[in-house]
């Protein structure tokens, strides 16, 4: 088991966070240990672990808690996957494809706009150029 510091160590949380994450719903109530202090398992440790990487995508808190609404972990799949893994998963896959559209349109609108902020650059160094060799 471990504390709230250990686990934000672990999971690259701050212990701020991992209460507000507690207390939003978006992770269960950890057990407590001697004084109400917070324990986390492994498991904890290892859901925690995938929030992080989540939060890394951009997602948002609540496409965070659909995701992980079923709890299950697909690291170590047992196959021939039930019914209801496939469903999970297939949830999962469109939380993901729907998060990544985002970004490629915001990917190319920030493209976009590095490209106009480029012409501008070079419009005004080539003012800039231009006085230069008058001179």
């Amino acid at each position: 088991m471990y504390s709230i510091g250990q686990a934000a160590e672990l999971t690259g949380f701050s212990i701020d966070t991992l209460r507000y994450y507690e207390k939003i719903g978006l992770t269960k109530q950890p057990d407590r240990g001697p004084g109400g202090l917070r324990l986390y398992s492994e498991e904890d440790v290892r859901l925690l672990t995938s929030l992080h990487c989540l939060k890394k995508t951009g997602l948002t808190l609540e496409e965070m808690k659909n995701f992980l609404q079923e709890g299950r972990c697909f690291a170590n799949p047992l196959f021939p996957l039930s019914a209801e893994d496939r469903e999970v998963i297939a949830s999962r896959t469109h939380i993901l494809s729907e998060h990544l559209a985002k970004m490629e349109d915001q990917y190319l609108a920030l493209a976009s706009v590095i490209r106009q902020t480029k012409e501008k650059l070079d419009f005004y160094n080539g003012i800039l150029e231009k006085e230069a060799s008058i001179k």
